[in-house]
C-alpha cells in the first residue's frame, strides 16, 4: 500500500501558513490502544535524528538603521492596513487610500512628543508614493528603534533587502525542503516535491508576514513555483533560507535510503516497510508518539494533525490511517 500525504511543512518545526495534515488513502487497520505517550523530548529526538543530517545554507545578513536611509530608498507596500500607520493629513484622505502593490520612495525623518525621554516619542517618516505622487507621513511606535539594526517598518518591504536576498540567490541552484509550493501567478498553495533539485529565477517581495517570494524552476521537470520567505528581522525561523533550501543533496546524507524509496519521499509517500526515518522524511516529524511494547516487539503509533497516524512494528511501517 502507498499514500501520500499532503501537509504544511516538512517537519513539525516549520511555521504554518494554512491547511491541515490529510491523507488521500486510508489503510486498514484496528483501533488504537490507549497508552501513555512519549514525551515532548523523545519527540525532539525523532526530529533531530533526521535534521541533523540535513546541510542547510545562511544567507548574509542584511542590516540597515533609520538614520542610514538615503533619500529615493525604495519600499514596496504589502498590505492596504499601511494606511492605519499615517498620520492625519489635509493632502490625503486615509479611509479612501489604496496602497498595497505601491511603491513608496523616502524622502525624511524626525522626531516628535512632548517628552524628551526617546521611549515616548514617535518617529514620522516623509514618502512619496510614486504612483500618486501623494506625500504620505508614517507614524512608527517608539522613537529609540530608529538606530537598531535591522530596522522594519510593518507592512513596508525595503527593497534594497529583496535585492540584497536576489544578489545571492538568482541563478544558483539549491535542493530545495519544503513541499509547500504557490503558483506564481494565482498564489494558491500546490502540491510540490521536496529533496529535489530546483533553480532560483528570482526574488520578489512578499507579503506583511513573509515579505520575500522565491521564484524557481525543478532542475528534472521544469516546473515553476514559487515559496514564501522570512527576511533576517523575522521571528519565523521555519520560513527563513536554510529552512526551505540546502546546498547539497540530502540523499547523500541518508546513503542507505533506496533510490526507490528516496523517490517515494520527494513526493511525500510512505509504504509499508518503511523506516522511521525514511517515514519523517517523507511527510514530517510526528506531534506525539505512543509507544507499547508487547510479545511481538515495539509498536509504535506517531499521531499527526487532522487526526492522521502511522503505526510501526519493530521500526517498521505497518499501517497507515486517515
Amino acid at each position: 500500500m502507498q499514500v501520500r500525504l499532503h501537509r504544511i511543512s516538512t517537519n513539525s518545526r516549520h511555521a504554518v501558513m494554512g491547511g491541515t495534515l490529510c491523507v488521500l488513502m486510508a489503510a486498514c487497520g484496528t483501533g488504537i490502544e490507549l497508552t501513555e505517550h512519549v514525551t515532548d523530548k523523545d519527540v525532539r529526538k525523532v526530529i533531530e535524528r533526521v535534521d541533523s543530517k540535513q546541510p542547510t545554507v545562511t544567507l548574509d545578513a542584511y542590516r540597515d538603521s533609520l538614520p542610514a536611509w538615503k533619500p529615493g530608498k525604495r519600499f514596496w507596500v504589502a498590505d492596504d492596513k499601511v494606511t492605519q500607520m499615517l498620520a492625519e493629513s489635509s493632502g490625503y484622505d486615509k479611509d479612501t487610500l489604496h496602497l498595497a502593490g505601491h511603491t513608496l520612495t523616502y524622502n525624511s525623518w524626525s522626531k516628535s512628543g512632548i517628552v524628551t525621554d526617546d521611549d515616548y516619542r514617535r518617529l514620522y517618516i516623509d514618502f512619496t508614493d510614486a504612483e500618486t505622487d501623494l506625500r504620505l507621513t508614517y507614524r512608527y511606535g517608539k522613537a529609540k528603534d530608529a538606530d537598531r539594526a535591522g530596522f522594519t517598518l510593518p507592512m513596508l518591504i525595503d527593497m534594497d533587502m529583496v535585492d540584497h536576498v536576489a544578489r545571492q540567490l538568482v541563478g544558483k541552484e539549491f535542493f530545495i525542503r519544503t513541499p509547500i509550493w504557490y503558483d506564481r501567478q494565482s498564489e494558491q498553495m500546490m502540491n510540490g516535491r521536496h529533496f529535489i533539485k530546483v533553480a532560483i529565477d528570482s526574488v520578489l517581495p512578499g507579503n506583511a508576514v513573509l515579505p520575500l517570494r522565491v521564484l524557481f524552476t525543478t532542475i528534472d521537470t521544469r516546473e515553476r513555483a514559487m515559496v514564501w520567505m522570512s527576511d533576517n528581522a523575522s521571528t519565523m525561523h521555519g520560513r527563513d533560507f536554510d529552512a526551505l533550501f540546502c546546498s547539497t543533496d540530502p540523499h547523500l546524507n541518508n546513503p542507505d535510503i533506496s533510490d526507490v524509496n528516496w523517490k517515494r519521499i520527494t513526493r511525500g509517500e510512505v509504504v509499508e516497510g518503511m523506516t522511521k526515518a525514511e517515514c519523517s522524511l517523507a511527510i514530517g516529524s510526528p506531534v506525539r508518539i505512543n509507544e507499547i511494547p508487547d510479545q511481538r516487539g515495539m509498536r509504535e503509533y506517531w499521531y499527526y494533525d487532522g487526526g492522521s497516524y502511522l503505526y510501526f512494528v519493530d521500526g517498521l511501517l505497518r499501517q497507515f490511517r486517515r
